[in-house]
């Protein structure tokens, strides 16, 4: 007979935690040495978990979850000129990957073209080089829109890239209606965590409001948001601090709809979520199930949604790039393997897969394969694809999710007592906590209380690395910057003219910028030229300083 006495527990508890390990989650959770029923008592099946496919859809989005359709298998993709990141698309198609995610280099990110002076050295380092129309036409030669998704990271001038890409369907003959895909496109995430911002919140909160009216009416199926955790995580915050930062930058959207006088049930369904699948395998479901249960109770009862489809969160994941180490990269398979298996019994509808030399440069041919392919094996070999939700019931993880959940509510508490998300933004509410979690953590590393195998133990001196590395030359900048001055010279400048004042226009007298940003992406107008048009109007924002 098994004995549900949890003094019992504490006891033989007290008597393991001899050994340096510290007895913690990965975000500093106490945890019980075992969990049972009276962890749970409180539980309600019903209210609180139901069955897969139904309110509040903490046990997945779908009746039958992967067996009705597995993850789309989507690695993020980009680097170099836009020829060199479309021969990769294709490599990915052709080894079974089932959409496209598409990386941008710095300038791109910053909102400057390949030809200014600040974006010297930086052209096709980190992602594909985009200036304009001309750019994305290279990048999706070959491609149909209309037979693929494509996901696109990319955040202030998610506008002009959006535009882009909507101009080039135009070219393919390829009807918006057909479009699918996801804009990150989250610019409060870029204020709290990753920092590439251009203009002021509530002017950027303006934009994006128009790019989701926009796409509503004329771009159904495109999701014109995706509400980012991954980088918050990777800032350092913990599971909770992801979960509830990311729903309330998510809420804060919402809202700001329903003002411009949106139905809700008329966008929400296309604002879609992505988070980080970190190391600590059992946390990172509970945040996946807890996400799902706080957004259905909140669409439904705060926001009054009535289609069940309002309801629903849907999320992409991708491995935790922080987690990856320089030193022994080939462990970064394991790591990868076993967070991509997480998002998977979480419940993910798309999901990355991180390569194992990320730290050292861009992914090599061979690693971008071998990360697909763990997602294969898993989907293929293992049977975590045949039972939805497999891990509901287990007293831990239902304990976890149910603390996590009551942690995220603490903190909508907190930002809702500050003012709002922007409020919380411009007095660094959001940066003092990701600091402060992100110092508990490294100090954890530094005493050993956690370990990280080759880094803090298990080390290996005078390691050579002995794997590929891809290098992008100088003569990526040169041809990118050729190309942006030919088609400077050869379009029709009385139309680039008369598109960036109809485009300074629009900004000062507040109708829907998005019509404007498209005609300027026509005239084939650079991303850049958008840009400095916008801040003429709108500002540049310089962060507060925290300490």
């Amino acid at each position: 007979m098994g004995n549900n006495n949890k003094k019992d527990w504490k006891e033989k508890d007290s008597i393991s935690k001899s050994t340096l390990n510290k007895f913690t989650s990965l975000s500093g959770r106490e945890l019980n040495n075992c969990y049972i029923p009276e962890d749970i008592k409180n539980l309600k099946y019903s209210k609180d978990l139901a069955n897969p496919g139904e309110f509040p859809f903490t046990r997945g989005i779908h009746s039958n979850m992967y067996r009705g359709k597995l993850w789309t298998m989507r690695q993020f993709a980009g680097f170099g000129t836009p020829e060199d990141t479309n021969q990769r698309f294709k490599y990915l198609l052709e080894h079974g990957q089932t959409g496209l995610s598409t990386a941008f280099d710095m300038p791109t990110l910053m909102g400057w073209d390949a030809d200014a002076s600040i974006s010297e050295g930086e052209v096709g380092i980190c992602g594909v080089s985009v200036s304009s129309l001309a750019d994305m036409e290279i990048l999706f030669d070959g491609i149909p829109l209309d037979k693929v998704s494509t996901s696109m990271t990319i955040n202030s001038p998610a506008i002009m890239v959006y535009a882009f890409y909507l101009a080039v369907a135009e070219k393919q003959g390829v009807p918006y209606s057909k479009l699918r895909g996801t804009l990150q496109n989250d610019i409060l995430k870029e204020y709290i965590a990753q920092k590439e911002f251009i203009f002021p919140p509530k002017e950027s909160m303006r934009i994006i409001t128009d790019m989701i009216e926009f796409s509503t009416k004329e771009v159904p199926q495109f999701n014109p948001v995706s509400v980012s955790g991954y980088h918050i995580r990777e800032a350092g915050s913990t599971a909770a601090q992801e979960l509830a930062f990311t729903l309330a930058d998510g809420f804060a959207y919402i809202e700001a709809c329903i003002e411009r006088g949106l139905d809700v049930d008329s966008f929400s369904p296309r604002i879609s979520f992505f988070f980080n699948a970190h190391l600590d395998f059992f946390e990172e479901i509970a945040k996946y199930r807890a996400a799902r249960r706080i957004f259905a109770k909140r669409m439904r009862d705060k926001y009054k949604a009535k289609n069940p489809k309002s309801w629903i969160l849907r999320f992409h994941t991708q491995t935790a790039g922080c987690s990856l180490t320089a030193q022994q990269p080939e462990n970064n398979i394991v790591r990868t393997a076993v967070e991509a298996l997480a998002a998977v019994l979480g419940g993910t509808q798309s999901l990355h897969t991180n390569s194992m030399d990320e730290t050292l440069a861009l992914p090599s041919d061979k690693a971008v394969k071998i990360a697909l392919r763990t997602q294969q094996i898993l989907a293929y070999e293992h049977g975590v694809a045949n039972v939805a939700d497999p891990l509901g019931g287990s007293y831990y993880v239902e304990k976890l999710t149910d603390e996590i959940e009551a942690e995220a509510n603490k903190y909508f508490d907190m930002i809702d007592a500050q003012g709002g998300v922007i409020a919380c933004i411009e007095n660094g509410f959001f940066q003092k906590e990701i600091a402060d979690s992100a110092y508990r953590y490294q100090q954890e590393l530094d005493n050993k209380e956690k370990i990280i195998v080759g880094i803090n133990d298990f080390v290996e001196e005078n390691e050579e690395i002995e794997i590929p590395i891809l290098k992008i030359s100088k003569e990526v900048e040169e041809v990118q910057v050729k190309r942006l001055r030919e088609m400077k010279a050869s379009r029709n400048r009385d139309n680039v003219k008369n598109s960036l004042a109809e485009l300074r226009k629009s900004a000062a007298d507040g109708t829907n910028l998005m019509p404007h940003i498209l005609n300027c992406a026509r005239n084939y107008v650079t991303l850049g030229e958008m840009c400095e048009e916008l801040k003429v109007v709108f500002g540049t924002y310089v962060e507060t300083a925290v300490f």
